[in-house]
């Protein structure tokens, strides 16, 4: 199983009275943007190591204890260790930490005892030396046992620089942190306006790990030029969620009115914003707000798809339209239920939109419904076969 340690004892740079897991950061604290990325890889069990505890700390612990993660502040290392499961594998934060998904995920997918670690001279700022060429990178992975032989020094040895110590000693492996990561992504940060400035970059790569064309291209630049815009000016999720619906409907109204490409154009910006809210809700814990934007996604396109070809049987008189809008949105059913990883160029929900979009433009709303049909198609069967491989 994992767990989490966050240490929270320095004090903030810049804000004397208070501790730098505590600042500002992603519409919340520091701590909780850290507890959130623990949570996404599947740490149930929270520590966090504190010298004292303030106001704004246990408010932090409660918040991330209404999530679902069961937290723990300790003292010491030796009530880390007496609170930690025997058999569990920890990831540690070092205070102050700011890093990505896709970076936690990598060390906890680590099968051995790992060490983050930044190699000297390239930009990234480490937090202490592991040897004579690199420094650590702030995160670790170590056994539960670890905690155990840190609380077996004198209690005047620090709890985190001793853990490293013991952790590099024990034969951890060290994975080497790239350097461009470093110097946008990830860091420890301590001051509040150091953390305001590396939280652009930090915020909009939420949006990266998405892989289909269509969030590769189109939402993850949106998400990552407008993110950290809502989270600055401490847009409420509900606001995005709001935003996405009024889309929605004022683009089903000129589709059933056969404004055709106008209509599909404000359901692919309501698309947009859903997916940018959904990371904005993820962000902010409010994980049923984000699967709802997500499924969002899928519903409104194919209501857009639905009325489009209801719009080319009422000017044609021909309900070719229709039969193309339901084959396409059941293939794009059948896609979403193939359990086999999504590649680049596969369709999703929102893919079919651009395609419709110039045919509707053009005149032809039938004709790009015959082929976004057969990109469905072409992506089921793709799909098909990857699960066939697998199996």
């Amino acid at each position: 199983m994992l767990a989490g340690l966050i240490f929270a004892t320095e004090d903030a740079e810049d804000r004397p009275d208070s501790l730098a897991a505590t600042l500002p950061f992603g519409g919340s604290t520091l701590i909780e943007y850290q507890a959130r990325l623990l949570a996404a890889v599947g740490v149930t069990h929270l520590m966090v190591a504190v010298s004292r505890v303030t106001p704004a700390l246990l408010g932090a612990t409660s918040r991330i204890g209404a999530k679902g993660i069961a937290v723990d502040v300790v003292r010491s290392a030796e009530e880390a260790a007496a609170k930690a499961h025997p058999l569990s594998q920890i990831i540690v934060f070092a205070d102050g930490l700011v890093t990505t998904d896709a970076v936690v995920e990598w060390i906890a997918s680590e099968g051995h005892e790992a060490l983050l670690v930044a190699r000297d001279g390239d930009g990234t700022p480490g937090v202490e030396r592991v040897d004579a060429t690199h420094s650590w990178a702030g995160l670790a992975r170590v056994p539960a046992a670890r905690l155990t032989d840190v609380a077996a020094m004198p209690d005047d040895y620090d709890f985190q620089s001793t853990l490293l110590r013991h952790s590099a000693q024990a034969g951890a492996v060290q994975l080497l942190l790239p350097a461009g990561t470093g110097r946008t992504r990830h860091g420890v940060e301590r001051s509040a306006a150091a953390l305001l400035r590396r939280s652009q970059s930090v915020l909009a790569a939420l949006g990266d790990r998405r892989t289909a064309w269509v969030d590769r291209f189109i939402f993850t630049p949106i998400t990552g030029w407008t993110l950290p815009q809502l989270v600055a000016r401490a847009v409420p999720g509900w606001g995005v969620l709001a935003a996405g619906g009024v889309l929605t409907l004022a683009g089903l109204v000129l589709l059933y009115r056969q404004v055709a490409w106008p209509g599909l154009a404000l359901v692919g910006i309501a698309t947009a914003a859903f997916s940018t809210g959904s990371t904005l809700s993820w962000l902010r814990g409010e994980d049923g707000r984000a699967r709802l934007q997500e499924r969002a996604i899928g519903i409104v396109s194919g209501l857009a798809a639905l009325l489009l070809g209801v719009s080319a049987w009422r000017e044609s008189g021909d309900g070719s339209g229709i039969v193309l809008a339901v084959t396409l949105i059941a293939l794009v059913a059948l896609i979403e239920r193939v359990p086999a990883p999504r590649r680049r160029w596969w369709g999703t929900p929102a893919a079919y939109l651009p395609l419709l979009l110039p045919f509707a433009m053009l005149g032809y709303p039938a004709t790009g419904l015959a082929a976004a049909a057969l990109y469905a198609l072409a992506s089921l069967a793709a799909a098909i076969e990857q699960s066939r491989e697998q199996a």
